[in-house]
């Protein structure tokens, strides 16, 4: 009897502390200076490849159960979201170039001083139809060309300026410049994909 009382003690501890890792940032200031409102009621879920591919937007639903007001507002004017270890930015929120995102919450981690994220390859897809070239200049037509026209790829967003850059084979250079190892194993690679870029910028952190 006393060993299942500590371990309700211990798993109410459990659910405070998490409960207490969340937070919400209503803005980029905000999330620079880790300075949110904590909830203990977010729920993050991962949508669903159907509801991507027909509504389009990021990979992560941000919701609160009951509570449509606040669930408004974490869609569309909330920045980013921190559960735990695990940030998320808001794809609403923030631009490459003068490309829009869409909707929802996209994974981010800071790395270096910079916030990376991933999500679906705007400079190509976003507002004209897929099979157009020339989407953003030359970025846009590089991702078209390589094929990750309806891919993941990595973004940094600079949190000095709020401006996001798209992270393909030269902005990977200039980040591995300094990383002998890594930066031959990059070379060797044939995609600018989240999954290959992803695995040499989280070895950065």
């Amino acid at each position: 009897m006393k060993r299942w009382w500590l371990l309700g003690i211990f798993g109410l501890l459990v659910a405070l502390h998490g409960s207490a890792q969340q937070v919400i940032y209503a803005n980029l200031k905000e999330l620079v200076e880790d300075r949110g409102d904590t909830l203990s009621t977010l729920k993050i879920e991962k949508r669903s490849k159907n509801q991507i591919l027909l509504m389009g937007g990021a990979d992560y639903r941000v919701s609160v159960d009951d509570n449509p007001g606040l669930c408004r507002y974490l869609k569309s004017r909330c920045y980013a979201v921190r559960a735990d270890s695990a940030l998320y930015v808001n794809c609403k929120k923030v631009r490459y170039k003068r490309f829009r995102f869409g909707g929802w919450y996209a994974p981010a981690t800071w790395i270096q001083g910079k916030i990376y994220f991933y999500a679906g390859s705007v400079a190509a897809s976003t507002t004209q139809p897929a099979d157009a070239t020339k989407l953003g200049g030359d970025v846009g037509t590089a991702i078209a060309a390589s094929g990750l026209v309806n891919a993941r790829v990595y973004y940094e967003l600079n949190p000095e300026t709020g401006k996001v850059e798209f992270v393909g084979k030269d902005k990977m250079l200039q980040l591995l410049k300094n990383e002998p190892e890594l930066l031959n194993a990059f070379l060797q690679e044939s995609s600018e994909s989240a999954e290959v870029t992803g695995k040499y910028l989280l070895r950065l952190k």
